[in-house]
């Protein structure tokens, strides 16, 4: 059995792509609090690479943003691929069968403005590369860095099937 349920806040706001035959894709990135604390008192969180697939994607992308707290059902993925060097890359994910919005629309609102302070200090640091990025034009408003894609030797887009689909 492969199942996974996860509890957190988004360390990024979600990505929006769509696949050569125009299914959305969204990728984001989950803190997860863990469930001790280290040898300084602090509690430490984990940070899980999130995928989501059609309606569901677009519906992440136009109301959850960064400090959003979500509740995702979903099963974990590992795969891989090979790099420009020859090296074998493994990359980790939860691919999302139900993402569920946490809290009040209230505090999304409150955590959105005041995200928008935020936001121009961490777009300062470097941003890691999604999970699936297919060096499509992005939707409105992805601030993805394709010069530090990792699936850039995979070509200009990468052909998807109905059937290759996890849902």
């Amino acid at each position: 059995m492969n199942k996974v349920f996860l509890i957190g806040r988004l360390a990024r706001d979600p990505e929006l792509r769509y696949t050569g035959n125009n299914t959305a894709v969204a990728s984001f990135t989950v803190a997860v609090n863990r469930t001790y604390t280290n040898q300084a008192g602090e509690r430490e969180a984990d940070f899980i690479n999130i995928v989501v697939w059609r309606k569901q994607a677009e519906n992440v992308k136009n109301y959850l943003s960064q400090g959003s707290q979500v509740a995702i059902e979903g099963r974990l993925q590992v795969r891989n691929y090979e790099d420009q060097n020859g090296q074998r890359r493994y990359v980790t994910e939860v691919i999302a069968d139900n993402v569920e919005f946490v809290g009040s629309k209230r505090d999304r609102d409150n955590q959105s403005s005041q995200n928008n302070f935020n936001n121009q200090q961490i777009n300062n640091n470097a941003s890691e590369p999604t999970p699936y990025d297919f060096n499509e034009e992005p939707s409105s408003n992805s601030g993805t860095d394709i010069s530090s894609n990792p699936y850039a030797d995979f070509g200009s887009s990468i052909e998807i099937s109905d059937d290759e689909l996890p849902f």
